[in-house]
């Protein structure tokens, strides 16, 4: 699959501090989506509840690679047995931005970045909703053998967009009516697709159904903060 590399939408990195919740403190500053290259996209108009940021991600010399835009309720990260309830009541639509790039030079010229594609968007959008998925009835200490399990097969999902696990769905972007790969499970919806401007879009999401959802550029990323 042309993808960036095999990392989560959001998930904290060794360098970056977290909250005591687990949630990044990196995650609701601006400054990284400001320099990204491409277009940051989120929810249009028509959704009319909270919007907030989740973190982009950056190659190693600095360059923005992807990042993600959140709607709805912020999801609990790690709901335990007793808060499980309140997680099912969650809704909330996470938009992952990825800019479409073919194989090409690192910026500091050290390597190469692989192609990303809708795939990419796919795989991005699957392992997001597994980072804020904790069946409540297991162990904590299985939790990263069952994490590598779900994730290897968001892999190969995404890597298989024509398989009998996806389904075809038509949304707007931009207003103008676009096609998206969409799958549902146990854990949420994924989609992904592909916008104007050279920017695949994926989306995850629980409590909130994606057959009514509609994208648009994200005209004041800040307004997200």
């Amino acid at each position: 699959m042309e993808t960036t590399s095999r990392v989560t939408a959001q998930g904290p990195t060794e360098d970056t501090p977290s909250t005591p919740e687990g949630v990044p403190a990196a995650r609701r500053t601006v400054d990284g989506y400001l320099r990204a290259p491409f277009a940051w996209y989120g929810l249009d108009e028509a959704f009319t509840g909270p919007r907030w940021l989740m973190q982009v991600a950056t190659a190693a010399d600095g360059t923005v690679q992807h990042g993600s835009t959140g709607h709805g309720d912020e999801p609990s990260i790690r709901p335990d047995a007793a808060d499980r309830s309140a997680a099912d009541r969650e809704r909330f639509a996470v938009v992952v931005s990825v800019p479409a790039n073919p194989t090409r030079r690192s910026g500091d010229g050290t390597g190469v970045l692989e192609a990303t594609s809708v795939s990419s968007a796919a795989w991005l959008a699957g392992s997001g909703l597994l980072s804020f998925t904790w069946p409540a009835q297991m162990d904590h200490v299985l939790r990263n053998d069952w994490l590598d399990q779900q994730t290897e097969a968001a892999w190969e999902l995404a890597d298989d967009l024509a398989g009998a696990d996806w389904t075809t769905l038509s949304l707007p972007v931009d207003g103008v009516a676009t096609p998206f790969h969409y799958r549902e499970s146990e854990f949420g919806w994924v989609l992904a697709g592909s916008a104007g401007g050279g920017v695949h879009l994926g989306a995850y999401g629980r409590g909130l159904s994606a057959y009514g959802l509609g994208f648009a550029v994200v005209k004041d990323i800040t307004s997200y903060a």
